[in-house]
C-alpha cells in the first residue's frame, strides 16, 4: 500500500482524508504539478516548481510550502513507496471554507497533497508503436496556461477519443490545434521544421515542451512557434506530444489519417533519446 502526504502527514493511502468543504472539492480552486521520476531521481524539479508559483500567483492562491520543503516531501514519498520510475503528484487547494463561490476574503491555509504512481516511463509501449490521436473541438475555459485541476472536459474528450479507437486527443479551437488532453502538440514539416502552438492563455507551459524545444536547438533544429491546422498536421512528416509522463511521445495517426509512414519518425526519436539522457542526467 501506498504511503502518501497529507497536509504535513505521511499516511497510508486508506487512511488519507480532506474536508468535504475543501474548495479544490468543490469549485476544483485548485493547481497540481506531476513530477517525474527516474533512477529514483525528479526529473526538472525546478522548472515544476516556478510553474507552479506561476499557477498559484495568477489565482492567488497561498503559496503552501517553500522549494525546499517540497523537495523534501517529494523526495521522501519516492523512498517510502521506492519508487524508481514513475510519477509523484503535488496538488494545492485554496482550503476549506463554508461553499461560496467567491474566493473567501480571508486567507486560508493552502490543502497540500501528494502521492506517487509507479510507471513505465522510459519503455512505455505506446512510445514504440506510436500514438494514435482523434480530434476534438475545445471547449475548455479560456485560462489553459493555468495548471489547474478544472479536467473534466480534457477527461471527457479522452474518453471519447478512446472510445473511437485513439490513445488521445488533440483539442481544436478556431480552425487550429491547441493542445492533449494533458500534453503539448507538435508536427515535424517536410522540410524539417519543428512547429508548435506558441505560448498564450490557450495552452500550458508545459516543462517538457520547454525542455524538447530546447533539446531541438541545441541540435540546431529548425523551430517554429505558431498556430497549424488539423490539415497541416495530418500531412506533416511526423507528429508528437510532450508531456512529464511521455516525453516525447511520436504521433502516427490523426482521425485515421497516417502520419508520414504511419510509424514513429527519425526527429521525434532522437529529441525523445536527447531529452531522456540530458534530463535524467540533470534529475535531483
Amino acid at each position: 500500500m501506498r504511503t502518501v502526504y497529507v497536509n504535513g502527514a505521511y499516511l497510508p493511502e486508506d487512511q488519507a482524508s480532506v474536508s468535504i468543504f475543501d474548495r479544490g472539492f468543490l469549485f476544483a480552486d485548485s493547481v497540481y504539478e506531476v513530477t517525474a521520476v527516474l533512477d529514483g531521481k525528479l526529473i526538472d524539479f525546478d522548472g515544476h516548481m516556478r510553474r507552479l508559483a506561476r499557477s498559484l500567483g495568477e489565482l492567488s492562491l497561498a503559496q503552501p510550502a517553500d522549494r525546499d520543503e517540497l523537495l523534501a516531501i517529494h523526495r521522501r514519498l519516492v523512498e517510502l513507496n521506492a519508487v524508481d520510475e514513475g510519477l509523484v503528484y503535488m496538488q494545492v487547494t485554496r482550503g476549506v471554507a463554508d461553499r461560496d463561490f467567491p474566493f473567501p476574503k480571508v486567507e486560508l491555509k493552502p490543502t497540500l497533497v501528494m502521492f506517487t504512481q509507479k510507471k513505465p516511463l522510459i519503455e512505455n509501449p505506446i512510445a514504440k508503436r506510436g500514438q494514435k490521436v482523434a480530434l476534438a473541438e475545445d471547449l475548455r475555459w479560456r485560462r489553459g496556461d493555468i495548471k489547474t485541476t478544472q479536467l473534466l472536459y480534457a477527461a471527457w474528450a479522452k474518453t471519447e477519443a478512446k472510445a473511437k479507437g485513439a490513445d488521445d486527443v488533440w483539442l481544436v479551437r478556431d480552425g487550429k490545434i491547441t493542445e492533449g488532453s494533458s500534453n503539448n502538440a507538435f508536427i515535424v514539416t517536410k522540410d524539417a521544421k519543428i512547429v508548435t502552438r506558441n505560448l498564450s492563455n490557450d495552452i500550458l507551459a508545459g516543462i517538457t515542451r520547454h525542455a524538447v524545444l530546447k533539446c531541438a536547438a541545441e541540435l540546431k533544429l529548425d523551430i517554429v512557434e505558431r498556430a497549424f491546422t488539423p490539415e497541416e498536421a495530418k500531412s506533416a512528416a511526423e507528429a508528437f506530444s510532450t508531456s512529464s509522463s511521455a516525453f516525447a511521445n511520436p504521433v502516427v495517426e490523426i482521425d485515421g489519417v497516417a502520419i508520414g509512414n504511419g510509424k514513429p519518425g527519425p526527429v521525434t526519436g532522437r529529441l525523445r533519446e536527447v531529452y531522456i539522457e540530458e534530463y535524467r542526467k540533470a534529475a535531483i
